[in-house]
């Protein structure tokens, strides 16, 4: 090692040289694995968002009498399981249809919805269109985001901590609010099956990955108006029941056996979403690490280049060390070790420039990409750097040292 760090100093151009024809590949990979962290964090991130977090079990179940109030005395006020109720709310102006007729995103139209009776005679809602907006309200009987992260945007969440007001505090996702900025509605909302139309008051926004305009609000403060059997009546579009737990938490196997004792069948799963991704993750890591390894392959090529000529013009300073008894194995190991320094000096170059180039992309458009703020350097991408620096110096170092080991010791008698 120490003859080698000698031979780098002693010819700075040529190392310089070779650095830079490898630079670029190991620059490659580096950027490849940092990028395809960062990508398959993201891709996670908006699966938690929508789905839950890696590990959580879901409990699904379907409208039946009886359900609602079974698994709001069995999960309420607990920490490792949180149920989620839907049901339609129109907040707007009262006597009105919706100006998104069925809850459909801002700048959709999914037509104006039909109520049959049992005869099969279907009529559409009656009135004119107002200034209303209609959302799919979710009621809460604890903190969710234990199990979706969701992104707070503006304002506050709800605070599952204090007394329930009559006045239910309500979170809207970003397609909710971006409704209720266009159309500047009175606060009044009506919930099918409600006692009287409710003050509802905004208090926050979040980013939760929902398409459909959607609010959250707790169950207590909603249920001082609907009680919670409403939320498994279809007529006003409840039937959306979910049940967020840990996966070590009793509570899943007291409400199975509670609802299974009224003859309701709930459907548990576990979010698997990381596993399930996992060989489109492995997909493009491949093709990115392909094209990775051609511009690394080109880098190897000219360090290969310069050892066998920087062995060439070596040829009596090796058959003299030859002469003196040095073996074989230890000339290969003096030019291996050249080319090994050269790419590991490479490889810590290339993860300073790509640490230091995500930082300043960070700064520059972390403001427009939440996954881009404060985002850490992956250490993936440093040890793959390092890999790919210690590949290249064997791959282009190899066959030079094999010509060195070979030099004849007669060969001394040239100088």
């Amino acid at each position: 090692m120490i003859i080698g760090i000698q031979g780098i100093r002693a010819r700075k151009l040529r190392t310089l040289l070779s650095m830079v024809s490898l630079f670029l590949g190991v620059l490659a990979v580096v950027v490849v694995q940092a990028g395809a962290s960062i990508a398959e964090h993201a891709l996670l991130a908006d699966v938690e968002l929508t789905d839950g977090i890696e590990g959580t079990h879901v409990m699904d179940m379907g409208p039946q009498p009886g359900v609602t109030d079974i698994v709001v005395s069995t999960v309420a006020g607990r920490s490792d399981a949180v149920a989620a109720m839907g049901t339609q709310a129109i907040i707007g102006e009262p006597g009105v249809r919706p100006v998104n007729e069925g809850g459909s995103p801002i700048d959709e139209d999914w037509g104006s919805p039909q109520t049959c009776d049992a005869a099969g005679n279907c009529q559409g809602p009656s009135g004119p269109k107002g200034e209303a907006v209609e959302v799919r309200l979710t009621a809460l009987t604890g903190d969710i985001r234990v199990f979706r992260p969701f992104r707070l945007e503006s304002g506050r969440w709800l605070d599952f901590g204090t007394l329930p007001a009559m006045a239910p505090h309500l979170v809207l996702n970003k397609e909710a609010a971006k409704g209720f900025e266009r159309h500047h509605v009175p606060a009044e909302m009506r919930v099918g099956g409600a006692a009287a139309n409710l003050t509802p008051q905004f208090i926050g926004v979040v980013d939760d990955g929902d398409q459909q305009p959607r609010a959250y609000v707790r169950l207590d403060e909603l249920t001082n108006w609907l009680p919670p059997a409403g939320f498994s009546d279809p007529t006003y579009g409840g039937g959306e029941l979910r049940v967020l737990m840990t996966p070590a938490t009793p509570a899943e196997k007291v409400l199975s056996a509670k609802l299974k004792g009224i003859g309701a069948e709930p459907y548990v799963s576990t979010i698997n979403s990381k596993k399930e991704r996992e060989k489109e993750l492995a997909l493009m890591r491949l093709i990115f690490f392909s094209m990775a390894g051609l511009v690394l392959l080109i880098g190897v090529a000219g360090i290969l280049n310069v050892g066998l000529a920087t062995v060439g013009e070596r040829v009596e300073e090796f058959a003299l060390r030859r002469a003196v008894g040095t073996p074989r194995a230890l000339l290969a190991g003096i030019v291996l070790s050249e080319t090994l320094l050269t790419g590991l000096l490479t490889a810590a170059a290339a993860i300073g420039v790509s640490a230091a180039g995500l930082k300043v992309v960070s700064s520059l458009v972390g403001h427009s990409e939440p996954l881009l703020q404060n985002v850490q350097f992956p250490w993936e991408a440093g040890v793959a750097g390092i890999i790919a620096g210690i590949v290249a110096g064997i791959l282009g170092g190899f066959v030079p040292a094999l010509r060195a080991a070979r030099i004849p010791i007669a060969t001394v008698m040239r100088a």
